[in-house]
């Protein structure tokens, strides 16, 4: 538990440079090298041999040019982006055929599909909210994600040390109980109200206009959903990593474990909370 908690702290420290940092390059940099790390626990959880470099490989620079999109200004040419490198995949599996092994190919292509939407939604905040215009909004419903994420996973943590009696999915994650994730969906609407309270405190939110009643019950709506999301992406990520043998994915974050391990409960909270904060702030 004291590892976990100075790695946390750290953890907390090293994303506050980061935010401090938001309206640079060094943004996109650190949620590239974020991804890139991921998407390599993945193929090293999928143990790809011979073909599986060269897809990695390939991956990167797709990464880079998808994360820096808004900055490079290509973001009308993702659409061919994707397209080009899919059919690099498609050489790659006709070139070493004889030992790719297409369902773990497939596999990772999943996975690897779901970590990078979920990185590219943070960016993709930051490229239809300028600060010109938005003010620090984008860096708000960041916030929030990682708040419905972390906070939620936190809530159900000690709801469930306390309460919890009735497995939630025992055969996938057998602490996780049914009371923890109640513990978590209130935890995570209560840490959105509050992050979105001191908001409308510390900044300028006339530039869309004063928070509203309306606007707490669309917080707490995707609270809901958004931590409901996290534990599915939870098990999501256990349920892989029972698969494929492994505790961890990695070890970058001593007492937690790999990019995947600390934020697997983000995966699927991210892209729909962005989508669904635009209800608040549309673009």
């Amino acid at each position: 538990m004291k590892t976990r908690l100075i790695t946390a702290g750290v953890g907390l420290v090293i994303l506050g440079i980061v935010m401090t940092l938001f309206h640079t390059p060094v943004f996109e940099l650190v949620v590239s090298i974020l991804t890139i790390i991921a998407i390599d626990e993945i193929y090293k959880a999928f143990k790809l041999e011979s073909g599986g470099k060269m897809i990695f490989a390939g991956a990167i620079p797709y990464i880079l040019l998808l994360l820096f999109s808004n900055l490079l200004k290509i973001e009308p040419y993702l659409l061919i982006l994707t397209f080009v490198f899919l059919i690099y995949i498609a050489c790659c599996m006709v070139r070493h055929s004889q030992t790719l092994d297409f369902k773990k190919l497939s596999a990772l292509l999943v996975f690897g599909a779901i970590v990078v939407s979920c990185f590219y939604s943070v960016v993709w905040l930051k490229s239809i909210l300028p600060e010109d215009l938005y003010g620090h909004h984008a860096l708000y419903i960041i916030f929030l994600i990682l708040g419905f994420a972390w906070g939620g996973d936190s809530a159900a943590y000690f709801t469930g040390r306390m309460f919890g009696k009735h497995k939630l999915a025992p055969v996938v994650s057998p602490n996780k109980t049914v009371e923890g994730a109640i513990g978590g969906v209130m935890g995570s609407v209560l840490l959105g109200i509050i992050i979105t309270a001191v908001y409308g405190m510390i900044s300028d939110v006339n530039i869309i206009g004063n928070f509203t009643l309306n606007h707490y019950v669309i917080v707490s709506v995707l609270a809901v959903v958004g931590s409901l999301l996290g534990i599915l992406g939870d098990l999501f990520a256990s349920s892989v990593k029972r698969q494929c043998g492994i505790k961890d994915y990695g070890y970058i974050f001593p007492g937690h474990g790999g990019i995947l391990d600390r934020f697997d409960s983000v995966l699927f909270i991210a892209p729909i909370v962005a989508l669904g904060m635009t209800l608040l702030f549309p673009v």
